[in-house]
């Protein structure tokens, strides 16, 4: 055996914890740093930047996000952010940009240019366009008088921070803090214009969050599919209405057609007796029963089932039954 293999052993397992462990807290530690310096002078330049990108969307203008290397996947996941809660905004590759994409900026734009060092050799066609064009530029950076930090409007300068690579090499806790601080000017831009889960639906029509930001009205079976029955009949005729419709409940209406009460599965059981047929819906019938709106979340109406421990509702609008949503049907778009 060579010196060189007698020194590679293989680590104890929980060594991999240990180490793991260090690298977390090494990055709490460069989180904890940019807290601090949100509090102290970035914060000011912070509200700077979110101003202006907020003038920018005014105009029809959108974030162009830029960067090389580690910097440039952090930039992706960025504009990615922005552009999902509402904040027009797409990645040019610095590399990209000098043969070309350029063309893909209008001087009504902000550009958000993330570079640790500030002196990347990429950016700096990118830079001089954004001045002959008086494009805003917002420097991400640890060094304010680098070359991108001089020439920027607005620089978020990021601390000084140990990266959790042993030998202070690889990019990972200088990556999670422009992520933070990306994360940090998107939330600040979603909350500054009031963005609901609505408008974040909109945005997201596909997979589980776009099933879970369906509304009641997308999901639920309208018309003549509702089963309903007068408070006036006989349970007889509230078993056919049920049996036929296959729900395992029937809507009551008063004479005003407004929703009443209603009558479910439970409800037999708990009433069965030899002359039940023969008894009044309103006897047996559930007052003030779960409901949703139209308008309300699918989400809403599974979170309802759940917490009532029922399988169907009725969708009521100015007090009358336009509908109904059972569990399955949640389960076939996808909420559930």
């Amino acid at each position: 055996m060579s010196p060189a293999d007698a020194r590679i052993r293989k680590p104890e397992p929980h060594a991999f914890a240990a180490s793991a462990l260090r690298t977390l807290e090494l990055e709490r530690e460069g989180l904890a740093a940019l807290g601090t310096a949100m509090r102290d002078g970035l914060g000011e330049a912070f509200a700077a930047a979110v101003e202006a990108i907020r003038a920018a969307r005014g105009g029809g203008g959108r974030v162009i996000v830029t960067g090389m290397g580690k910097s440039g996947h952090v930039g992706r996941k960025i504009a990615a952010t922005l552009a999902s809660t509402g904040t027009p905004a797409f990645f040019v590759h610095a590399a990209e940009a000098s043969h070309g994409d350029l063309g893909m900026i209008t001087s009504d734009d902000v550009m958000l240019v993330l570079s640790w060092s500030g002196e990347t050799e990429e950016l700096k066609d990118l830079i001089t366009y954004s001045r002959r064009f008086r494009i805003t530029l917002i420097a991400v950076t640890v060094k304010a008088e680098s070359t991108l930090g001089r020439a920027a409007d607005i620089v978020l300068a990021l601390p000084q921070a140990r990266e959790a690579c042993p030998h202070n090499l690889a990019p990972t806790t200088t990556s999670l803090m422009q992520l933070a601080l990306g994360d940090a000017l998107a939330i600040a831009l979603l909350e500054s214009r009031g963005f609901t889960a609505i408008d974040f639906g909109v945005l997201h029509p596909r997979g589980r969050l776009g099933a879970a930001l369906k509304f009641v009205r997308d999901v639920m079976h309208p018309g003549a599919a509702v089963p309903l029955i007068g408070h006036r009949a006989l349970m007889a005729d509230a078993i056919v209405e049920m049996s036929a419709k296959g729900f395992g409940c029937v809507a009551v209406t008063g004479d005003d057609g407004r929703l009443a009460g209603v009558v479910t599965d439970g409800d037999l059981r708990r009433h069965m007796r030899a002359d039940l047929l023969e008894a009044p819906v309103k006897e047996v019938m559930t007052s003030s029963p779960k409901t949703v709106r139209p308008d309300q979340l699918a989400s809403e109406a599974l979170a309802l089932l759940n917490a009532s421990k029922i399988t169907a509702l009725i969708v009521v609008e100015a007090d009358r039954p336009v509908g109904i949503v059972h569990f399955h049907d949640l389960l076939r778009a996808g909420v559930a």
